[in-house]
């Protein structure tokens, strides 16, 4: 079967915070628990950049290369508790016809904004909202390699599934790609509004340190079409 959408995802930062799990539930799709790592529940604010991006095979005009920021939590289905899996709070993109396609296929909560990114050496940048007014860069200071067994970096980014709260049902789908070079990142700055951008809620998150910070190179992906997820 086709899938949905090939690209590849480039340059990812990933910011994890720990927090609350009161904070989440409410969020949760349906048949679907949240996932922690060594007791500790996370949320992530993951930047990238999608390239050479298809739809159905077909390349989009205006559409191939552009910036994604999301922020996201971490599941599993409650059929198989092995299953890494995430669910996303916000996914902000710079095209509207990506976040209509999304939000209606997909159920998800994208949303389109203005957004930059840019790359100095090792450090990379990515800027979203009226004027950049939030921005998110790290610096890397050590060579890359695939996350140790039993990480924080391996849980973090080794997740091939995805949840989300449809109208009526959980929709479930696969992304597909290689295990991700990544590199810790001790040298990073994060400015963001996160209950302007993400919910009242989330304004915990403003100056909060967070646990870890990861940089991944990426690689090409593949998502497939979701389905509703089937009764147990």
């Amino acid at each position: 079967m086709m899938d949905f959408l090939t690209a590849h995802w480039n340059h990812l930062l990933l910011a994890n915070f720990c927090v609350d799990r009161n904070l989440l539930v409410d969020l949760l799709p349906d048949k679907t628990s949240i996932d922690e790592f060594e007791g500790h529940v996370f949320v992530s604010l993951v930047a990238f950049l999608f390239d050479k991006t298809r739809v159905l095979g077909i390349p989009i005009p205006f559409h191939r290369r552009f910036e994604e920021v999301n922020l996201r939590f971490y599941v599993t289905p409650d059929r198989d508790p092995s299953i890494r899996a995430v669910s996303f709070i916000k996914e902000i993109v710079p095209k509207r016809a990506i976040t209509w396609i999304a939000n209606t296929l997909f159920s998800e909560n994208y949303e389109a904004q203005p957004m930059g990114n840019g790359r100095n050496g090792l450090e990379y940048w990515y800027s979203w909202g009226a004027g950049g007014r939030n921005r998110f860069s790290a610096k890397l200071r050590s060579e890359l390699e695939i996350p140790a067994p039993g990480s924080i970096a391996e849980f973090i980014t080794e997740h091939y599934w995805g949840y989300a709260r449809g109208r009526k049902h959980t929709l479930e789908y696969r992304v597909k790609h290689p295990q991700w070079r990544c590199s810790n990142v001790d040298d990073f700055d994060i400015n963001v509004d996160f209950g302007q951008t993400y919910g009242e809620r989330f304004a915990c998150l403003n100056g909060m340190q967070p646990h870890s910070v990861q940089y991944a190179e990426g690689s090409p992906v593949s998502v497939s079409f979701p389905r509703r997820l089937k009764s147990t």
